[in-house]
């Protein structure tokens, strides 16, 4: 049987040729006497398709990945003990983090039983393409088949900052304990690619929700959409907003001369500081999935969402509606 050869830069430019010639791989494989199953494995590998494949995209990514397989079996391959510990957790569900932590704490004497989250996904992403990848990935709570790009905790800070913020902290204690009404979570859906949003309100005490179609997140269209969507709501019932610290939210104060609501901003990458806007972010996925293009939904089909939303009852005000609720305060 003839040893496998890594397919070189000449064979990948004739591969992206030959596909802008339509040929089928059946006839790319025959042509340069290779399977058919690896021109498949390479055309469609590393998210591309016969339609986005470049050699020099591909011969770049294949040296990456065979860096990946070599750096994997630096530790965790090359220790068998250490592979079937993590082997076992993983079909437990633990995390690479617990599994980190917990190799620590019960091999602290022992440096080669030890590693890091990082290496745990690193050997994962560069298992072979098998049942065994499949399954162990499987375990992961994300499920993602590929290792995503991991920004800094600095730079994430450096973009997050806004003028004038004032912290969650300094917002008064009767909101976070829901004993007065009118104070109100926000937040944006993102839509397919990025390029289209839907914004969302929700008073914390009666969890009626408001949905507001955006044409953008630029700050100024933000906070004309948002000041327009509560201008028919009494001043008693809009007294603050706690919002993460999106840019789109820049015009705070802005929108705070114009609505008089004081918007509070929860600390980065803290989602339970707005707990109740995530879960009913959570619910709206249920009429607009992952995926959705909101500049192609109707606002007749948003508004039916929101009144569908605030219509059903809930547990937590005892099976009445936030319709009801939120009309005894206007009463």
């Amino acid at each position: 049987m003839n040893k496998y050869h890594r397919l070189a830069f000449e064979e990948r430019e004739e591969i992206s040729r030959l596909l802008s010639q339509k040929c089928s791989f059946q006839e790319i494989a025959r042509h340069l006497k290779r399977n058919v199953s690896t021109i498949s494995n390479e055309v469609n590998g590393g998210g591309c398709n016969k339609y986005t494949y470049r050699a020099g995209k591909a011969y770049r990514r294949s040296f990456r990945n065979a860096a990946k397989r070599k750096k994997g079996k630096r530790k965790i391959s090359l220790n068998r003990q250490l592979c079937d510990y993590i082997h076992e957790k993983l079909r437990l569900k633990w995390s690479p983090e617990q599994i980190a932590e917990t190799l620590k704490r019960e091999y602290a004497n022992s440096k080669s039983m030890q590693t890091s989250p990082e290496t745990i996904y690193s050997y994962l992403f560069a298992l072979p393409k098998g049942q065994l990848k499949k399954e162990l990935l499987k375990c992961l709570r994300q499920g993602h088949k590929r290792r995503r790009k991991r920004r800094t905790s600095e730079n994430k800070e450096e973009k997050r900052k806004i003028e004038g913020m004032i912290s969650i902290e300094e917002r008064p204690v009767e909101v976070a304990e829901r004993i007065v009404p009118g104070h109100w979570e926000g937040d944006l859906i993102v839509g397919k690619n990025r390029q289209s949003y839907l914004g969302t309100l929700v008073e914390r005490t009666t969890r009626f929700t408001l949905l507001i179609q955006l044409q953008n997140k630029q700050a100024s269209h933000v906070r004309e959409s948002f000041a327009g969507a509560v201008k028919n709501i009494p001043d008693y019932l809009l007294l603050s907003l706690t919002y993460d610290q999106g840019r789109e939210m820049a015009e705070h104060k802005l929108f705070t001369k114009e609505t008089q609501i004081i918007v509070y901003f929860a600390h980065p990458s803290s989602p339970w500081e707005r707990g109740t806007n995530e879960n009913t972010n959570m619910l709206i996925r249920q009429f607009f999935p992952k995926g959705t293009d909101f500049n192609k939904v109707p606002s007749k089909e948003i508004l039916e969402a929101q009144e569908l939303l605030n219509g059903r009852p809930r547990k937590t005000l005892s099976w009445h509606t936030p319709c009801e609720k939120f009309n005894e305060l206007l009463r």
